[in-house]
């Protein structure tokens, strides 16, 4: 297979990667006929997903929109993908042009086409990383310099922590970035759930261990918990279209179908 300009050297294109599957998803353009294949694996076992993923990508921009209009104008954007169809320095900035934003990503792909987009952007900046080594991230210079001054910090861990198995204990890792934040900060999180679609979760968790990611859906009460010393804001840890719809009647009749659940928490 060719290797497209936008791949960096090393890339496996033989494997399909939850970044590039998540791009499909969105009707992006980063993405490899191996994604693509298992994107449609997935959609014929649970022909929602597309609408799942532009569900949460909605919850994304309502967040970010919500932080910035509370008086956030930075954030660190953990597992921020390939980025598609308003990313968050663009939602941000429509609010507080003088945001500042570091995503972080620890697939090489998604870094190194986040660099050729905002590479004439000083307040984007680009970070590869990986949440579950934790110390690392937070160390990382681009990370310390944003938090350096005390200004509230939004951290958005949208569609991520299901990427993290138990083995690594995701609510250490979430305690410890939660210290690490001056008062004031917020913790954005979208997580997908085991009560939403009971019938079709084992079929998907299944089908993502044929990746370098495999996916680990929770219970909406551990995912409660990874806010812990944060305080959540209303409606609550809730299915991704009832977080502050734009409009209420788009939540429609089942929102449990969209799968995830989503909260916002500030640290007192």
């Amino acid at each position: 297979m060719r290797r497209p300009n936008w791949v960096p050297e090393g890339t496996d294109l033989d494997k399909p990667n939850a970044a590039r599957v998540y791009d499909y998803y969105l009707g992006g353009s980063h993405n490899f006929e191996v994604d693509r294949e298992m994107a449609r694996k997935a959609i014929a076992l649970w022909p929602e997903l597309p609408q799942i993923m532009r569900s949460n990508r909605a919850f994304l921009r309502r967040a970010v929109q919500y932080t910035a209009e509370r008086g956030i104008s930075r954030f660190l954007d953990i597992g921020s993908g390939i980025p598609t169809f308003g990313a968050v320095h663009e939602i941000a900035r429509a609010i507080r042009p003088e945001s500042r934003v570091v995503y972080i990503d620890r697939d090489p792909v998604a870094v190194a086409h986040s660099r050729l987009l905002l590479a004439e952007d000083p307040d984007s900046l680009v970070v590869q990383a990986d949440v579950r080594d934790i110390d690392d991230l937070m160390s990382r210079p681009e990370v310390t310099e944003l938090l350096a001054d005390g200004e509230p910090v939004a951290v958005l861990l949208v569609a991520v922590m299901h990427f993290v198995q138990d083995a690594d204990d995701p609510w250490k890792l979430l305690a410890v970035i939660r210290d690490a934040l001056p008062p004031g900060s917020a913790l954005v999180l979208s997580h997908a759930s085991l009560e939403g679609r009971p019938d079709q979760a084992e079929d998907h968790q299944r089908l993502y261990r044929m990746t370098p990611t495999p996916l680990t859906m929770r219970t909406v009460e551990q995912i409660t918990g990874l806010f812990a010393g944060f305080d959540i804001v209303e409606p609550g840890v809730v299915y991704l279209p009832q977080w502050r719809p734009d409009q209420p009647e788009a939540v429609g009749e089942h929102p449990e179908r969209m799968t995830g659940v989503a909260g916002v928490g500030f640290r007192p």
